[in-house]
């Protein structure tokens, strides 16, 4: 037996489109509730330029919504994000192999079980090894997170493929799973810094999700 755990944000998709999806929610609500067209380009210029993109569109337009209003949309809208055909295929070949796929991703339940569903993840995802961490009650790096799947399959082999080196890999390297750094595109949120302790550091390198498959 092969267990694949996956990441979820920058591995199975770009964050990016998340937060650009979000955008475009916000914008419809400050059209539809204060008449206050073409914002989603502003957003996305004040994020690129490092800014408090909420704080910047309340005070261009001197909007009376409260911060925490515009994170709540943000945050548990339902979002527009697809899995590009290269996933798709991958998670079909683990399927068709008959891996177990997993998910250890960290976030709130609303908005990653929002992503699963948009993603359409549930079809190749084992119910019971999907772990959010404000559901499960803990947060990568913990070894509870990981032993929860490794617990429930003994002497299967484990892998675990994500992006964030300086939390997604030291623990499954202690546990003896085999780990894959999905490299930055240059569209990752986070980026990626491979200049830490090697305990901190997968195993492989891949450039494409496709190529976990000659790994596994």
């Amino acid at each position: 037996m092969k267990v694949i755990a996956f990441d979820l944000d920058d591995t199975l998709y770009k964050e990016v489109e998340f937060l650009r999806s979000a955008y475009r929610e916000i914008s419809t609500y400050l059209s539809y509730n204060f008449g206050i067209e073409d914002t989603f380009d502003l957003m996305i210029q004040f994020y690129d330029n490092g800014k408090n993109v909420f704080e910047e569109i309340k005070n261009r337009y001197c909007l009376t919504v409260s911060r925490d209003t515009l994170l709540e949309i943000y945050r548990n809208h339902f979002p527009d994000i697809s899995l590009n055909v290269d996933i798709s295929q991958t998670l079909e070949s683990l399927r068709e192999r008959f891996c177990q796929i997993a998910l250890i991703t960290d976030g709130r339940t609303i908005t990653q079980k929002n992503k699963i569903k948009a993603l359409g993840l549930q079809k190749y995802l084992n119910e019971s090894l999907v772990i959010i961490s404000e559901e499960f009650g803990s947060e990568k790096p913990a070894n509870k997170n990981y032993l929860h799947i490794q617990n429930s399959f003994p002497n299967a082999d484990f892998f675990y493929v994500g992006d964030n080196l300086k939390k997604d890999f030291i623990t499954a390297n202690f546990l003896g799973w085999t780990t894959i750094c999905l490299l930055d595109n240059g569209l990752n949120i986070h980026k990626q810094d491979f200049n830490l302790s090697v305990e901190y550091l997968p195993k492989y390198t891949v450039t494409s999700l496709f190529e976990i498959l000659n790994i596994i």
